[in-house]
């Protein structure tokens, strides 16, 4: 049975690596994001790679009025649609600290924009009683920390959401996927100080795919993330509070 892939912020580094990734196993792709000019040249490079459909296609988290358009696009597809969520922001909290505005821009880019845009197209994967969801998150989520709880916060309720969503997708035979990256070389993470144990793009899509053949429900990506979250998490909070971290 055919697959296409709806990507959301395609062009991220690690979407274009994901891209990259499904169309050399023969999937077609819509690329989504706000850049149509870059978005048609990685189309033209997926399908130089093997996706039969590869197409750019216009997306904004914080224009609503850009979701039908995808969802009408994908229905004219047979077999089953599959959605990866790549989309985020991510200022740094000083500037939030100096403009508190920013936060509304950071919960639409990280969780409710991507989770509006899931809620409009689950009917359909239930309709087709198949398909996959990949929710991109952070390992910021797993605890407030100093250096950028508002981002934290949005990451940690779009997992929250992914893991509702799996429940409600799994009943009638699709599934969703939540991934928590590390750091990862991509323009979010350039310029940042502090930064260790970076992965490559591509060393995230390959374990985002693997998790997909799998049915995994949540990764750390690269794998040592669970471990040195699981250390963090267990921090008592009168102490972490102390920290820097």
């Amino acid at each position: 049975m055919s697959e296409i892939w709806i990507i959301l912020g395609a062009t991220s580094s690690m979407a274009k690596a994901f891209a990259r990734a499904v169309s050399e196993l023969g999937h077609g792709v819509l690329l989504a994001g706000r850049d149509m000019e870059d978005l048609k040249h990685a189309a033209a490079d997926c399908a130089a790679r093997g996706a039969p459909t590869a197409e750019a296609i216009k997306f904004d988290a914080r224009k609503s009025e850009t979701f039908a358009p995808i969802y009408k696009r994908a229905a004219r597809e047979d077999g089953i649609i599959n959605v990866a969520v790549f989309v985020g922001s991510m200022p740094t909290q000083e500037e939030i600290d100096a403009n508190p505005s920013l936060i509304s821009g950071v919960v639409i880019d990280n969780f409710t924009g991507p989770a509006e845009f899931l809620q409009g197209i689950a009917p359909e994967m239930e309709a087709r009683g198949n398909g996959c969801v990949v929710g991109v998150g952070s390992v910021a989520g797993d605890r407030g920390r100093i250096g950028n709880y508002v981002y934290g916060a949005a990451k940690a309720g779009f997992a929250t959401y992914l893991s509702g969503l799996r429940n409600r997708l799994t009943r009638s035979g699709g599934h969703v996927v939540t991934v928590k990256p590390g750091f990862v070389d991509t323009g979010m993470t350039w310029g940042i100080e502090g930064m260790f144990l970076v992965a490559s793009p591509e060393k995230v899509a390959e374990d985002i795919l693997r998790a997909v053949a799998k049915k995994k429900n949540v990764i750390y990506t690269p794998f040592f993330w669970r471990y040195i979250m699981l250390i963090i998490r267990s921090i008592p909070e009168f102490f972490f509070k102390k920290l820097s971290v």
